[in-house]
């Protein structure tokens, strides 16, 4: 396997397990509220985590899916990851929904959910990419 190809699926990999991570966050968030003071985990509950999730992720998702979009030509991944990334910005910018803990936790999961199963998609649509005459590159 060519040295760029590693790397393609490693970003891919790497983009989808921190956009579950993510979706588990962002499910799991309404849920432990009341143990996190108990706990000790403030941090991990705090904005500023959701902020560099949603940035890194996003970052990532159309840094890795637009980069395999040149080779394989598929819009399905994008078509996941534009409506997940919509949805986590969604939960974060639009103030009645980032501040009612349910509706918030449903539409960061939600998106992180699509976001992660675009990358899955992504990593099977580069796999499976064979190179022949009608290959745009």
């Amino acid at each position: 396997m060519p040295h760029h190809r590693h790397h393609h699926r490693l970003v891919d990999r790497l983009a989808a397990t921190g956009s579950l991570l993510c979706a588990i966050h962002c499910a799991l968030t309404p849920l432990l509220l009341a143990a996190v003071p108990a706990l000790g985990m403030s941090l991990w509950f705090d904005d500023g985590v959701e902020w560099t999730l949603v940035a890194f992720v996003s970052l990532l998702g159309v840094f890795s899916l637009g980069w395999s979009y040149r080779r394989h030509r598929a819009l399905r991944a994008l078509g996941l990851l534009v409506p997940g990334l919509l949805a986590l910005w969604a939960g974060l910018l639009y103030a009645p929904l980032h501040e009612a803990a349910v509706p918030h936790a449903v539409a960061m999961t939600f998106g992180g959910t699509l976001v992660g199963v675009a990358h899955v998609l992504n990593l099977r649509l580069n796999h499976g990419h064979v190179h022949d005459a009608s290959c745009a590159h």
